[in-house]
């Protein structure tokens, strides 16, 4: 059973924009904070945004603030992250998580978002 599926992902020129898409069981989006995380080839994986379970908090990393968005469709289980401005530093496989303050249980399959100069 997928709990979790991303979609969105692809090649834009830097400055434009990509919305992406993580559609959750149920289950998962009604008791899970839903963050999106993002890997470089030959990086860490790194945190991006995360919003809390109840949708009244969202977090975002340094380097995506004033950028990217993370919100939500409670009807359709489903989250996103809004990219705007995009940089050719934003290549990355994006992955979407659910998880707690102890951590992240689940995993997306990840979309490749690949930004060119």
């Amino acid at each position: 059973q997928v709990e979790l599926a991303e979609s969105g992902g692809g090649l834009v020129q830097a400055g434009g924009s990509l919305r992406l898409s993580c559609a959750a069981s149920e289950r998962i989006f009604s008791s899970y904070a839903m963050g999106w995380f993002r890997q470089a080839p030959g990086t860490e994986r790194e945190f991006v945004a995360v919003m809390s379970w109840s949708g009244d908090t969202t977090k975002y990393a340094d380097s995506v603030k004033g950028r990217f968005t993370i919100s939500r469709d409670k009807a359709k289980n489903t989250v996103y992250l809004q990219m705007n401005s995009l940089k050719p530093e934003d290549t990355a496989v994006y992955y979407c998580a659910a998880g707690g303050s102890w951590g992240y249980d689940y995993w997306g399959q990840g979309t490749q978002v690949t930004v060119s100069s």
